[in-house]
């Protein structure tokens, strides 16, 4: 050979042969290596679906262990009892399909074999064992599940499937109830010192389940420095269960403050700012409730698939519906009743009567059903004993922005300058130039508008019927009066002060004792401060 012919480049040909030549070769040692699609044999399956209830377990638990990917469709067609068992094969029938179990060969006949039978104990394990190894699944959903099912059904031998999950495992919530899992199986463990590692580590949960687990291990434990663990982490568990309903009851009281302000809004206007005492005010929060029902129901019948955003116009259609009847109401009525409190009462009661008996009429006697938008229902689990609901959020937020828009009309707009000028001096004002009947009948449908919102935002949260009001009047009236006629920051303070003390003398007194301390607590505050908790200061005060 000559020198040249060592450094001449090799020909486009050859490159290619010797591509498809590599190519095949790694294809070679993909097949040799791979694993094959049905890893179970014969004797596998047999050894679980044949045999004493106790030798079936065993194998069961032996096959578990292994963590073989083909084993959950096994133990699901067990489950399902669609295996059979034939003299020299187990196969699985389905859809008049027969396959071998081991091998998922096709199988010609399923006659001569017979039905596989397990009962309550065998479907219980099998439940449990297709539940653990699904802690392997591609998919974070059925992992979660599995999580749920092993979570009071799991042993110190299914503890190397858990193991090897929990290497896997890349999720970090995931994960951490994986440990929690762990700690739950080795606290009942032979071993003293896994027993006292696992009950250090439990002390960082916070749920009754574990709460439960270390109550019942505290009493049956022998050694001294793991029954010291275990008090003290049952105690830490007890803390956090301690605050956790702490928060819930602050949650609930803020949720019911915030469901009496939105009742209280429009009643700060129509009684606060114009000092007509509406008994109607429940029934326009009830006509807002319907309104959002016919728009429900709208939505349902012609948009199916934009029923998650009926809510965005139900808001709109409840205001103007129930500010529609409140402009009706002042123009024919409240009108001629300005200066005397006692007749817009009688008058306005009588007009919640007549409301409350069309809507009967109308829709019948019955609560109506509204439901919650997809995207309102379920709730945020903030703490293993607090889940905080999404309607309830979302009231709350719903109710900061009809606060936050109320104040800026009352205070940076035209239209709440002429209703501040007409309520403190309607003379005056018309003096000036401003139109105080027209006023009037937009400050009066402002007030029932609000009352409409608060009955779109109270149909996600309760019953929508007839009485819907009368359950909030009182309570509208209440909040208006201890926070200061007139004054939209005590309205905000007594409303979240009634909600959060009603909801702590709940726990103590039960319902109704509650309502009554709350009811007894104001009649004293309003004899000691008959102003409320924000009185009006200057001339318009004493007028």
């Amino acid at each position: 050979m000559r020198l040249k012919d060592l450094h001449r480049p090799a020909s486009p040909l050859g490159n290619f042969w010797g591509g498809v030549a590599l190519a095949l070769l790694a294809a070679w040692v993909l097949v040799c290596t791979a694993t094959p699609a049905h890893a179970l044999t014969q004797a596998q399956v047999r050894a679980i679906v044949e045999g004493e209830s106790d030798a079936r377990l065993a194998a069961l638990q032996a096959g578990v262990a292994t963590g073989d990917p083909a084993l959950p469709p096994f133990l699901q067609a067990v489950l399902d009892d669609a295996v059979k068992v034939g003299p020299n094969q187990v196969i699985v029938v389905r859809d008049s399909a027969a396959v071998d179990a081991a091998t998922g060969q096709p199988v010609a006949s399923a006659e001569g074999f017979d039905d596989v039978v397990n009962n309550n104990r065998l479907r219980r394990e099998l439940g449990i064992a297709l539940a653990g190894l699904k802690l392997m699944s591609n998919q974070r959903g059925e992992r979660e599940k599995a999580l749920a099912t092993l979570r009071d059904e799991v042993d110190e031998s299914r503890l190397g499937l858990i193991d090897r999950a929990l290497a896997r495992e890349d999720d970090p919530a995931l994960k951490q109830q994986l440990q929690s899992l762990r700690a739950r199986v080795l606290v009942a463990a032979s071993d003293p010192g896994l027993r006292l590692q696992a009950a250090q580590a439990l002390g960082q949960n916070g749920d009754r389940a574990t709460q439960a687990l270390l109550t019942e291990r505290l009493a049956q434990e022998t050694d001294a420095n793991v029954k010291a663990a275990l008090a003290q982490s049952l105690k830490a568990v007890g803390g956090k269960l301690a605050w956790g309903e702490r928060l819930a009851v602050i949650f609930s009281g803020l949720s019911l403050g915030s469901i009496l302000l939105l009742a209280a809004l429009g009643l700060a206007i129509t009684y606060g700012l114009m000092g007509v005492i509406n008994m109607a005010h429940g029934e326009l929060i009830m006509v807002g409730a319907y309104a959002t029902y016919l728009v429900q129901n709208v939505f349902r019948q012609w948009l199916p698939g934009a029923f998650d955003a009926y809510l965005v116009v139900a808001i709109p259609v409840s205001f103007l519906a129930a500010a529609l009847v409140g402009a009706a109401m002042e123009r024919l009525i409240v009108r001629r009743l300005y200066g005397r409190p006692l007749e817009t009462l009688l008058a306005t009661f009588g007009i919640s009567l007549v409301l409350m008996q069309l809507v009967r009429s109308l829709f019948g006697a019955q609560n109506v059903q509204v439901e919650n938008p997809s995207w309102m229902s379920g709730g945020w689990a903030a703490m293993p004993n607090l889940l905080l609901p999404w309607n309830r959020l979302a009231l709350m937020a719903f109710v900061g922005l009809v606060l936050v828009g109320m104040t800026l009309l009352i205070n940076k707009t035209r239209l709440g300058l002429f209703v501040r000028g007409v309520t403190q001096n309607r003379r005056m004002a018309s003096c000036v130039g401003i139109h105080t009947g027209r006023v009037d009948t937009y400050a009066f449908a402002l007030g029932s508008g609000l009352a409409g919102l608060a009955g779109c935002a109270l149909s996600q949260v309760g019953n929508v019927g007839p009485d819907l009001g009368q359950s909030y009047i009182v309570d509208s009236f209440m909040v208006v009066v201890l926070g200061g006629v007139g004054q939209l920051a005590g309205t905000v303070w007594a409303a979240m002060g009634l909600g959060v003390l009603n909801k702590f003398l709940e726990g103590w007194t039960g319902a109704v004792l509650a309502k009554v301390a709350v009811l007894v607590v104001i009649v004293v505050f309003i004899q000691k401060r008959p102003q409320g908790l924000f009185a009006l200061k200057g001339r318009s005060a004493e007028a």
